[in-house]
């Protein structure tokens, strides 16, 4: 990519390399956030077998209940899977590895207020990219903060060793696992305005708070990409998508499992 062409400024690339995650403010538009909001608005209405499994009808006390996340939604949803390659993102992600990204996962969370948040957590204990690294686009549909359950990052452990986790605290997290930061290491809130994206290596410590809020929603869309020169993933993130849509088929790393278990339901990936 020629230095015309580049997304980002030095100074990003090098915060990115030292702190292990980067936010790009307003990276979506107000139209492209419209579409997605409505697509997702659409599906949360929707049983989507594999995907998306709510209860729809029922009398829930848990809100996650009714609205789960919904799982790949880019396999059975064309709006999902053309901004899954999102031509932004994947310009940022080509100068975060330095060649071409490949999209291997999608993502979309409502959480609703009273939501239980995201233990502690590290992406590449599940997709196993190797060699190199997943990184991560977390794109905020809604404001984020700590009053709503925004997202936590813990700076500088992108060169934390991948470790087995914990169990973790199922008053408050709703996946299972739970990885204890290192002793320097603190968990700080990554506050994120609309159309935001938090870009984070697949070392990186990171979760959520529980959403205190009374009314607010934070929904966002994430997507996981692998670098081109990788040749191993988990078999749930296959197969994995080029800018162009082609397919892209990596071998199995046996290692990896669904990304972020949860303590009730395993959702097929």
């Amino acid at each position: 990519m020629s230095a015309a062409l580049r997304a980002l400024t030095q100074e990003q690339k090098q915060f990115f390399e030292e702190q292990g995650y980067l936010i790009v403010k307003g990276l979506f538009k107000p139209e492209e956030l419209a579409e997605i909001e409505t697509t997702f608005e659409d599906i949360s209405h929707q049983t989507i077998p594999g995907y998306f499994e709510p209860k729809l009808n029922a009398e829930v006390t848990d809100p996650l209940t009714r609205y789960p996340r919904v799982m790949h939604p880019h396999r059975f949803n064309e709006t999902a899977k053309r901004y899954m390659l999102h031509e932004p993102v994947l310009a940022i992600l080509e100068d975060l590895y330095g060649e071409e990204a490949y999209a291997a996962q999608s993502m979309f969370y409502y959480k609703p207020p009273g939501s239980r948040g995201q233990a502690l957590h590290q992406d590449n204990f599940y997709l196993q990219v190797e060699p190199g690294n997943c990184i991560a686009a977390w794109t905020a549909v809604d404001a984020a903060d700590e009053e709503n359950g925004g997202l936590l990052v813990v700076p500088k452990t992108n060169e934390y060793e991948i470790v087995c986790p914990d169990i973790a605290d199922s008053k408050e997290s709703f996946t299972t696992h739970y990885v204890k930061p290192p002793k320097e290491g603190k968990a700080m809130p990554a506050v994120m305005g609309k159309g935001d994206v938090l870009f984070f290596n697949g070392n990186l410590i990171h979760g959520s708070y529980r959403n205190k809020s009374k009314d607010r929603f934070r929904r966002a869309f994430i997507c996981h990409y692998a670098n081109q020169s990788a040749t191993k993933i988990s078999h749930y993130y296959k197969p994995l998508y080029r800018a162009d849509g082609s397919e892209v088929i990596l071998e199995d790393n046996t290692d990896g499992g669904p990304c972020g278990v949860e303590f009730e339901n395993v959702y097929p990936h």
